[in-house]
């Protein structure tokens, strides 16, 4: 068996040039990791409920989770295609550093491969960036594709 590597994807181009790498290297084994963050809403979107639900959680409908999931799953198939490696799809909700970071450490995760940019510039100046964060507080050899 081959080295684990975590791949995390947002369907921006950076995550999908990172994929790209990650699937040129020889002997691995891919996980694909999509983490839908629920503080992404966009407040005209429809079904867009409250800024802030009662257990201090964004209210969001369930039609836009289920969108999200299904977007993240399609993306990992369509890629997994192009790989010539095995490959895992994962979706998780949440932070998506923390959910990363958690994720590698519960599955024997050898290197990260992230892109250094997502799909939101502007989140990334206010809440700092994914890739940074995973960089900096992983316990394994982390790959930033530029």
């Amino acid at each position: 068996m081959g080295e684990h590597v975590l791949v995390p994807l947002d369907g921006s181009p950076k995550s999908v040039e990172a994929f790209e790498y990650a699937a040129s290297m020889p002997d691995v084994e891919l996980t694909l990791i999509t983490v839908v963050n629920p503080f992404d809403i966009d407040p005209l979107s429809p079904g867009y409920q409250s800024p802030i639900g009662k257990s201090g959680m964004p209210a969001y409908s369930q039609e836009w989770y289920q969108e999200e999931w299904d977007n993240a799953h399609e993306l990992h198939e369509e890629l997994g295609e192009q790989a010539n490696v095995p490959v895992e799809s994962v979706v998780k909700m949440g932070q998506p550093s923390r959910q990363i970071l958690i994720y590698a450490r519960e599955n024997d995760v050898d290197h990260i491969v992230i892109g250094t940019h997502g799909k939101d510039d502007i989140s990334k100046i206010i809440l700092g960036s994914v890739a940074d964060k995973v960089m900096r507080r992983a316990p394994m050899m982390v790959t930033v594709v530029r």
